[in-house]
């Protein structure tokens, strides 16, 4: 197994354990992390994630260039019309975008804690998430261009929303890596820490999030998501309408009583 998909109470933790290949993404890597994030979306008793890789020296630099993406260049005509997957049925055909957390309709919070070289395919896999943390010595690029290749994992349309626009060109444009401290300066990153309190930081970070009512973060995160490129007018009826399937579950319920009572709430997720 080249991920390793753990559950530790109310959070996962999802690895990329490929160390000798610089945790690059194989087809089964993918395929392995399309399944822990769609688990980890439909399992009701976990409520946050949190994204590494193993070791300390590489978070994940992409795809395999030996293996996936000579496979794509190959069979580009049929995986664009849809007619053919590289992966098999133990996978979903749709892997490769639920890997890069691209596509999944994932609305609960995931925390990237970026250990090391974080470049193609990892930044893109960066950008599905909501919090990160990086290590003082974690680097950050977009390669693909120098192979010939496109970052066709959501960077073009993520990073300029994420970043000022002129840093996410210079990022897209250049091919050059960026430091964490850059990264922080420019809010691609929330923290960045010493390595041997990357995953403590993450960890805490979880905890915390996970004293919140877990289907009012979940409504908060796709509100946020949904209503980003909506006309404002458009914006604030959905998000009425989110608020509204809040408003209406015990966990709504059980917080001002929580309260009232002066005790921790016990949240139901539902």
């Amino acid at each position: 197994m080249s991920v390793i998909y753990e559950k530790k109470g109310n959070i996962a933790i999802v690895t990329i354990d490929r160390p000798e290949a610089r945790n690059s993404m194989d087809f089964d890597t993918m395929g392995q992390l399309a399944n822990a994030w769609l688990d980890f979306r439909d399992d009701p008793s976990l409520w946050v994630a949190i994204l590494t890789g193993s070791g300390d020296k590489d978070f994940c630099v992409g795809a395999d260039l030996k293996t996936f993406i000579p496979a794509v260049t190959e069979n580009i005509d049929d995986l664009a019309s849809g007619k053919k997957s590289l992966l098999g049925d133990d996978y979903p055909p749709n892997a490769p975008l639920v890997a890069v957390l691209r596509e999944g309709d994932i609305w609960k919070p995931i925390i990237g804690a970026v250990n090391g070289i974080c470049s193609s395919g990892g930044l893109e896999m960066l950008q599905g998430t909501d919090i990160r943390i990086a290590a003082e010595h974690a680097t950050f690029s977009i390669a693909e261009p120098k192979r010939g290749l496109f970052p066709g994992g959501g960077t073009t349309v993520r990073l300029p929303r994420q970043v000022p626009f002129v840093w996410a060109m210079e990022i897209l444009l250049t091919c050059e890596f960026i430091s964490a401290q850059q990264a922080l300066e420019i809010g691609l990153v929330n923290r960045v820490v010493p390595k041997e309190d990357l995953m403590p930081t993450a960890m805490k970070m979880a905890e915390k999030i996970c004293e919140n009512a877990p289907l009012a973060i979940q409504a908060v995160k796709r509100s946020v998501r949904k209503c980003m490129d909506l006309k404002m007018e458009d914006a604030l009826n959905l998000e009425l309408e989110i608020a509204a399937e809040v408003f209406m579950t015990e966990d709504a319920r059980e917080g001002p009583k929580a309260f009232k009572e002066k005790r921790k709430p016990v949240w139901k997720s539902k």
